[in-house]
């Protein structure tokens, strides 16, 4: 592993806020993707999946493409796709043509992020979480950024001037192809090679699954109410788009301030310990969405991403520390497919919406938090050295 190298891990960090932009303005925009197309909400959330299954849950394939051999051209490849996908959303009125749109940017998601955790983590030093987080935390910027600037853009422009929102990606797709040596890690992965032959505990396995399962439960409710907040205002309470904007975008800030914060406490207190903490923390927060109004609700929404976001990174790390030899899978695994399968539960929670109403489907995400809670306090981390399953 080389020393920490924080021009390295801000230019990854760039990319990662790049690819999320889109990721992060897509719930935010499917309003008036469903008003366009005359959707149910049902039909709106299998937009979601779509995006969920393409962007998050095949990443773990590309992880273990990037584990056999460097693979650095999908960083800029992914940029490009995310964000050509997504811009091109406005020009049809057709729902297969925009599942196959939203697949696109989602593929391009899923060619960035295992190879772009994967290069950090070799630039993080001895400094895992906190260089992890410099990181992620671009990727919570690009979540901030995207709700607001995409539902900016069609408050003031119109529906059909996403097209713009092109640009970043075209910029740092081309910037990075200049810079790809910087980042070769191709030392590292003769080292990886080797190292390959072990195997993994059965405490680690064990382990490394009940991160998942916890990761699922938090990213459940982290993209339930990055969808239900625009729903609730737009549509239910007939607010302004960009007042909900700016809560979402707000929601994502602190997200990006928890990232920075938490990892440094996280490695002093604890991984689990932090884990634990958020979760128990944000589902106590949470129901205070319906009772604070006026300039509160900003202050309740940005305090709530702080605490559920902040454990993003340590959960990063805690997987990759589980499967040190298999990065790529394990970061695709954990940032990809756990994420991706928590996101599906957002079409649950659209059928319950289409029978019960926006208000009960956004008052049932606050049990989430505390279910993964529950399901933390069976996780063993760090785990002791004992025997393996099979060679990784």
């Amino acid at each position: 592993m080389r020393k920490f190298n924080l021009k390295v891990l801000l230019l990854l960090s760039t990319g990662h806020l790049v690819v999320d932009i889109y990721q992060g303005a897509l719930p935010a925009i499917l309003p008036f993707i469903k008003t366009n197309l005359g959707l149910s909400y049902t039909l709106a959330g299998v937009i979601l999946i779509v995006s969920n299954i393409t962007s998050s849950i095949i990443q773990p394939i590309f992880g273990f493409l990037s584990d056999k051999k460097e693979k650095a051209f999908l960083l800029p490849l992914g940029a490009f796709l995310a964000g050509a996908g997504f811009c091109l959303v406005p020009t049809t009125s057709s729902f297969g043509v925009v599942l196959c749109l939203v697949a696109i940017s989602g593929a391009g998601v899923a060619c960035y992020h295992p190879e772009g955790f994967k290069t950090a983590r070799f630039f993080t030093g001895d400094k895992m979480a906190t260089g992890m987080s410099v990181f992620l935390v671009g990727g919570n910027a690009g979540f901030a950024l995207g709700p607001i600037l995409a539902l900016t853009i069609v408050n003031y422009k119109g529906f059909s001037s996403l097209t713009w929102m092109a640009l970043p990606a075209l910029l740092f797709a081309a910037a990075i192809i200049f810079l790809l040596k910087k980042i070769a890690v191709q030392d590292a992965q003769k080292e990886a090679a080797k190292a390959a032959k072990a195997g993994i505990s059965r405490q680690a396995f064990h382990s490394f699954f009940t991160i998942l399962c916890v990761i699922i439960m938090r990213t459940w409710t982290h993209t339930g109410l990055m969808t239900y907040i625009p729903f609730y205002y737009i549509n239910y309470l007939q607010g302004n788009p960009v007042y909900a904007g700016k809560l979402v975008s707000l929601f994502m800030l602190g997200g990006a301030v928890g990232t920075l914060a938490g990892s440094p406490l996280a490695d002093r207190w604890g991984h689990r310990f932090w884990l634990r903490f958020s979760l128990l923390t944000s589902g106590l927060i949470l129901p205070l969405l319906f009772v604070v109004k006026g300039i509160g609700l900003f202050f309740v929404v940005f305090i709530l991403g702080v605490i559920l976001i902040s454990s993003f990174s340590v959960t990063v790390v805690m997987g990759q520390n589980l499967l040190p030899n298999n990065l790529g899978v394990a970061s695709g695994l954990v940032a990809g497919f756990a994420i991706g399968a928590g996101g599906i539960g957002v079409t649950l929670l659209g059928v319950i919406a289409d029978h019960y109403g926006v208000p009960f489907a956004l008052k049932c995400i606050g049990a989430l938090p505390l279910a993964g809670f529950l399901i933390s306090l069976l996780l063993r981390y760090p785990v002791k050295e004992e025997r393996v399953l099979a060679p990784a």
